[in-house]
C-alpha cells in the first residue's frame, strides 16, 4: 500500500533534529515490505519579510530521498507562503493550494491508498482538503501541542474538527491526550493511542563516566570536572517548555549542579538574561541543538533530564531519557503517569522551581541504577511502533 504524508516538521539539511521523531516514524514504516511511503514537507516561507532565521530554509532542495536503498523515502519540500505570527488561522489553507497540485500528479503517476497528517495543526486540515481532492481515506496524528495550543483557538479548533470529521482513524501519542481530543469534540470512537518509538541502538545505558569523556571529546564545551552533576534539559527553547522555571530551580539545588539545556528557539536570549540575574551563569550551559551522535552521550552523562512543559503529548525526550538510564522530573500532564511506571523512572512535579528542584533533589540523591531507570522505557521501539501503524492504516485503507 502507498501512504502520502504531509507533514510540517520534518528534517532536512539546515534543520536536522526538526521533526526527527517523523521522519522515524515514517522510515519504521517504510521498512517493512508492507507499506511504501512518500513525505511532503511544505515550508513556510515569508513572501516579503527577508528575516534572517528564514535564510537557511532557502537551501533545503526541492526533492530529495531518505530511508534505506531497499526501502526509500522521497521527501518533497515545496514552499508556501508565511506570515510568522500572523497567518496561523490561513496556513492550512496555504499549505493545501502549494501542495495539492504536487500531490495531483504524484498520484496520477502512481495512486496512494492512504493520506496521512503528521500533526493535527496545520497539517490536518490541510491534508483533509488533499485527501478530499484525491478521493482517498484520511489519517491523522495528534502529538501534544497541536490539541493543546490549537485546540484553544476558535478559529483552529473548528478546522481540526472538520478535519476529524472526515477522517477515517485519528491517531494519539497517549491516553491522556486522546482524552483532551474527546474533550474537543473529536470523535472518540475513532482515535487509536499509538505510542512513539525509540531507536535503542542510539538510546540505551552506558557507564556515565565513559559517556563523559566521549562527550567532552566531541563537544568541548561540555567537558566538566568529575565533581560536577549534569542535568539535562531538552526541547525547543519556548516558553511551553518551562526552560525558566528549571533555571530558577538550581538555587535550591547543590553549587555542583549544572543545567545543560540541549535545543535552539526564541526564547534563548531571554534564558540568558534570566540566568545572568539570577546568578546561574556559569551554572546554565546552552548547548545547541545537538547532533544524533552526541545527544545519547549527554543523555547518559547526565543524572537527570528535566521539562518543566506547561504541555506534552508523550515526548520523545522522555523516553529517550529514560532509554539511556537517565531519571525525569516532568509535570503531570499528557501521558507522563503513563511512561513514569516505576520510582527509579523519576518524579512528577508541579511547574514551580522549588517543586521542580524537589524532584530534582530526590532522584539526584537516589542514584538509581540506570538499568532499573531504562526498564521503563523497554516497550517502545520504532519496529514496534510502524507494526501498530501499519496495522492501523491497513484497515483504514481498506475501509
Amino acid at each position: 500500500m502507498r501512504l502520502l504524508s504531509i507533514a510540517t516538521l520534518y528534517p532536512a539539511a539546515p534543520r536536522p533534529g526538526f521533526g526527527r521523531f517523523v521522519r522515524a516514524q515514517l522510515e519504521a514504516l517504510a521498512a517493512r515490505d508492507d507499506w511504501d511511503v512518500t513525505v511532503i514537507n511544505p515550508i513556510g516561507v515569508p513572501p516579503l519579510l527577508p528575516l534572517r532565521r528564514y535564510a537557511p530554509l532557502r537551501a533545503i532542495p526541492a526533492v530529495e530521498t531518505g530511508g534505506t536503498p531497499d526501502h526509500p523515502v522521497t521527501v518533497h519540500h515545496p514552499r508556501f507562503p508565511l506570515i510568522p505570527g500572523l497567518s496561523g488561522r490561513f496556513n492550512p489553507a496555504l499549505i493545501a493550494r502549494a501542495v495539492l497540485p504536487l500531490a495531483q500528479r504524484l498520484h496520477a503517476e502512481r495512486p496512494f491508498d492512504l493520506v496521512d497528517a503528521q500533526f493535527f495543526y496545520p497539517d490536518g486540515p490541510a491534508a483533509a482538503r488533499i485527501a478530499r481532492a484525491l478521493g482517498l481515506p484520511l489519517a491523522i496524528k495528534a502529538r501534544g501541542a497541536d490539541i493543546h495550543y490549537w485546540g484553544s483557538r476558535p478559529a483552529s479548533l473548528a478546522q481540526i474538527r472538520v478535519a476529524a470529521r472526515q477522517a477515517k482513524v485519528l491517531l494519539s501519542v497517549s491516553s491522556a491526550l486522546a482524552e483532551d481530543m474527546i474533550a474537543l469534540g473529536l470523535p472518540a470512537s475513532r482515535i487509536h493511542v499509538h505510542y512513539t518509538g525509540l531507536d535503542h541502538a542510539r538510546f540505551h545505558p552506558r557507564p556515565r563516566a565513559q559517556a563523559r569523556a566521549l562527550l567532552a571529546e566531541r563537544v568541548p564545551a561540555l567537558a566538566f570536572p568529575a565533581a560536577v552533576r549534569i542535568v539535562a534539559c531538552v526541547g525547543a527553547l519556548i516558553p511551553r517548555k518551562g526552560q525558566a522555571i528549571a533555571i530558577e530551580a538550581l538555587r535550591d539545588l547543590d553549587q555542583d549542579v549544572v543545567l545543560v539545556l540541549v535545543g535552539a528557539g526564541p526564547d534563548e536570549a531571554a534564558l540568558r538574561q534570566l540566568a545572568r540575574k539570577a546568578g546561574l551563569e556559569g551554572r546554565v550551559v546552552f548547548a545547541g541543538a545537538l547532533g544524533h551522535d552526541e545527544l545519547p552521550l549527554l543523555l547518559n552523562a547526565a543524572e537527570a533530564m528535566v521539562l518543566p512543559s506547561a504541555s506534552e503529548g508523550l515526548a520523545n525526550a522522555w523516553v529517550e531519557a529514560l532509554a539511556c538510564g537517565t531519571p525525569i522530573v516532568i509535570p503531570d500532564i499528557g501521558g507522563a503517569r503513563e511512561l513514569l511506571n516505576r520510582r527509579e523512572a523519576g518524579r512528577l512535579a508541579e511547574r514551580t522551581p522549588s517543586a521542580v528542584a524537589k524532584g530534582l533533589s530526590e532522584v539526584l540523591a537516589a542514584q538509581a541504577p540506570q538499568t532499573a531507570v531504562a526498564a521503563a522505557a523497554a516497550r517502545f521501539s520504532w519496529e514496534a511502533n510502524a507494526a501498530a501503524l501499519a496495522e492501523i492504516y491497513s484497515a483504514a485503507a481498506s475501509r
